[in-house]
């Protein structure tokens, strides 16, 4: 198991030898070089992506020229597929969310602080987004928030308050409330998670509430439970430490780590126009309680 380094300790890319990294901040993000996805990586070549994933939770790789089948092969590397919720009523590949901003969108997906998913049981694992169009006159950065750090920040007596904590992750808050779409017969997922969980191979914290789908916390009257995940929703949305920033240019392919980041489209690019495809693979369990 590849060891995660504590937020405190300063982290360096070293030990590679088939790939070259890049980091983008010191505790979250890196472009990788060296790999051409449109072919099956060797198997050492694959420990290192996997080493460098779970050490930097957001890796960026520039320059891919991929089908759809190479994107859906890569991504098997980390999980069966997931199929998302909202391909209910959508033509096409099941496994491929297609993400699509033009000037005649009523919203563009993911324009919250948000991790994927999370309203399903068994939420998704990895994402990996595929830009093929990039606004010509710039913008369309994605943010990526550090929940490994984002619970380390928090005081002592806030995280023994919120460990055992259960949430509520409902579907249609997004893709209802916020999207207009029709749910599936019996609606979309709504699931209930640990506030605070424990990642499956690094053993750390993590905390679990995100504004995209978690609604309440359980036990909790309704001003307690509105006024905590307020004050949970603000500290990543308002603390830049917390951050990576992606900058997409067409080609360029994001593997994320689901269960210890959130994220943030950024929609500063109206009317210009935005093209990507997204695949996710599923864990092997519901998220732990730490």
């Amino acid at each position: 198991m590849a060891r995660t380094m504590n937020p405190a300790e300063v982290k360096a890319p070293t030990g590679y030898e088939t790939i070259s990294l890049r980091t983008l901040t010191p505790h979250m993000g890196a472009e990788v070089g060296g790999v051409d996805l449109s072919r099956p990586p060797e198997p050492g070549q694959l420990a290192e992506i996997r080493r460098a994933w779970a050490e930097w939770q957001v890796l960026v790789f520039r320059d891919q020229q991929l089908t759809r089948e190479q994107h859906k092969a890569f991504g098997r590397h980390f999980g069966t597929l997931h199929v998302h919720p909202m391909n209910h009523s959508r033509e096409g590949d099941p496994e491929i969310l297609v993400v699509k901003t033009t000037g005649d969108s009523p919203y563009t997906a993911g324009d919250a602080w948000h991790a994927d998913v999370t309203c399903d049981p068994i939420p998704p694992r990895a994402s990996l987004l595929y830009v093929t169009e990039t606004p010509e006159v710039g913008g369309g950065d994605t943010l990526f928030a550090d929940m490994y750090l984002a619970h380390e920040l928090l005081s002592d007596p806030m995280k023994e308050f919120l460990r055992g904590k259960v949430a509520v992750h409902d579907g249609g808050l997004p893709y209802v409330g916020n999207y207009g779409s029709t749910p599936p017969e019996g609606g979309y997922p709504r699931s209930e998670h640990p506030v605070v969980t424990r990642h499956p191979d690094t053993g750390r914290a993590v905390l679990n509430v995100n504004s995209g789908f978690t609604t309440r916390i359980r036990g909790l009257k309704p001003a307690e439970s509105r006024a905590i995940l307020k004050m949970l929703f603000d500290h990543v949305a308002t603390t830049p430490r917390l951050w990576c920033r992606v900058g997409w240019e067409p080609g360029t392919l994001t593997l994320w780590d689901n269960y210890c980041t959130q994220h943030h489209a950024v929609w500063d690019y109206w009317p210009h126009s935005r093209y990507g495809e997204r695949v996710s693979t599923l864990g092997e369990a519901p998220p732990q309680p730490y």
